[in-house]
């Protein structure tokens, strides 16, 4: 830690779902690293609780029970993994902050490394996933993702970055400034800039339970992650439209030459297919617009079941 200056808080935000299994193994393997961290750092660890059903809770609350640094944010229902993590980044009191889920997938032994780096000047370090222990063809799709994401982004994604984080307290403030419908923190991240550096790790397996995630699952995430970085689809049919008014064209005038009917259907199909790709798009963003103009809160905490930090309070 540094030269006479006080005390930094670091919040560490654990998202949790139905993890009654995980969470006990999590806390026995990153409660180490917390105990190193104390040394120079007020360590805590608030887990949002995204309205889980089972007694994933009660775990929680039997580690409050013995560790006073932990806390936890219980939300009213399941709003997703990426809105409950915009949830604790507007909560969180630390001065810095880190993403970590609890799984273990991510290491926690990571953070020391992440703290690590902070101190030597990054306002962001990620984790950047270089490998995973999954199966070849899921690992082709997630770096095809990856890299679409970023050939259609209109500001800059970090590649392999997901929400593995450690972040200044500046840069929450950058990400959270913006109100979106449907955020998407780590193209927050990417796109606020800041000093930052990716540490490359190899994912491990779950510790314990079932993923929340399937296909239909990570393709929707994908779908909305690819809306959420490019406005590309809205100003595609600009480009298309000289090469779909060519195309119509020559089309037309093979058909007055040949008299071919089946021109006429293929001039008619080409002319439906590009109004209705440029209505879908069109209507996929004047909903999220509509959306973002009403408003909403993402999330709404159930405050029952929430055992939030103390506010800093300032001498």
């Amino acid at each position: 830690m540094t030269q006479g200056r006080k005390r930094l808080r670091l919040t560490i935000i654990c998202p949790v779902y139905n993890e009654e299994k995980t969470v006990p193994l999590f806390f026995s393997r990153a409660l180490p690293v917390m105990q190193q961290l104390l040394a120079n750092y007020h360590v805590e660890l608030l887990f949002l609780n995204n309205a889980s059903r089972d007694g994933t809770y009660s775990e929680i609350c039997k580690l409050r029970a013995q560790y006073d640094f932990v806390y936890v944010i219980t939300l009213s229902s399941n709003v997703g993994y990426q809105r409950s993590l915009e949830c604790g980044l507007r909560n969180a009191e630390g001065d810095i902050i880190a993403f970590i889920d609890v799984d273990c997938e991510d290491p926690p032994e990571m953070l020391l490394d992440f703290v690590s780096y902070y101190e030597k000047g990054f306002d962001i370090v990620y984790g950047a996933r270089v490998d995973r222990a999954e199966a070849r063809p899921i690992k082709m799709m997630r770096k095809a993702f990856y890299h679409v994401v970023r050939l259609l982004a209109d500001d800059d994604i970090i590649l392999y970055m997901a929400e593995f984080s450690l972040m200044t307290s500046e840069v929450r403030d950058a990400i959270v400034n913006e109100q979106n419908s449907f955020p998407f923190i780590r193209a927050s991240i990417s796109r606020v800039g800041f000093n930052r550096i990716g540490l490359p790790y190899k994912r491990e397996r779950r510790i314990a339970g079932e993923t929340n995630y399937n296909l239909l699952g990570m393709t929707i995430f994908a779908i909305a992650g690819i809306l959420s970085s490019t406005t590309l689809p809205l100003r595609l049919p600009i480009y298309v439209f000289p090469m779909w008014l060519l195309l119509t064209g020559v089309l037309g005038v093979i058909q007055i030459l040949n008299g071919n009917p089946w021109l006429i259907l293929l001039n008619v199909l080409s002319g439906c297919t590009f109004l209705g790709l440029t209505a879908s798009f069109t209507a996929l963003y004047v909903a999220r617009s509509y959306k973002n103009g009403l408003g909403r809160p993402n999330y709404v905490m159930n405050r029952r079941y929430t055992h939030a930090q103390p506010p800093v309070v300032t001498p």
